[in-house]
């Protein structure tokens, strides 16, 4: 059964005038594994995007803000995005499914959330 959908769509270059502006926002927002994933990466403003948009639609899906940080993308070793969650907290689903893609000015996610 699906208990939640979240969609973000976000610019590529609000994230990188944040980052920009403000070094800490990087750390505020995205766990050390996230930000040395992305910083690996050609273009990390667009997977920085992508991590941005799959908290927000994690955030949709769920139907509450929560800490940046206690959600966190990563990716399978495939290349498969995944979600993982903060550990120790009860959850309102025991799946959750993400999809993400970014191009050189837009990023986007989706999250479904589902109960077995």
């Amino acid at each position: 059964m699906i208990t939640g959908i979240g969609i973000d769509f976000i610019e590529v270059k609000r994230i990188r005038d944040l980052a920009e502006k403000s070094p800490r926002f990087l750390e505020k927002i995205f766990t050390p594994r996230e930000i040395a994933y992305c910083s690996k990466k050609r273009y990390k403003y667009q997977n920085f995007a992508a991590r941005f948009a799959a908290k927000e639609a994690f955030f949709k899906a769920i139907g509450k803000r929560l800490h940046w940080k206690d959600v966190e993308l990563v990716n399978l070793p495939s290349g498969k995005p995944r979600l993982e969650m903060k550990a120790g907290q009860k959850w309102p689903f025991t799946r959750a499914h993400v999809s993400v893609a970014h191009l050189a000015d837009h990023a986007m996610a989706v999250v479904i959330l589902e109960k077995t």
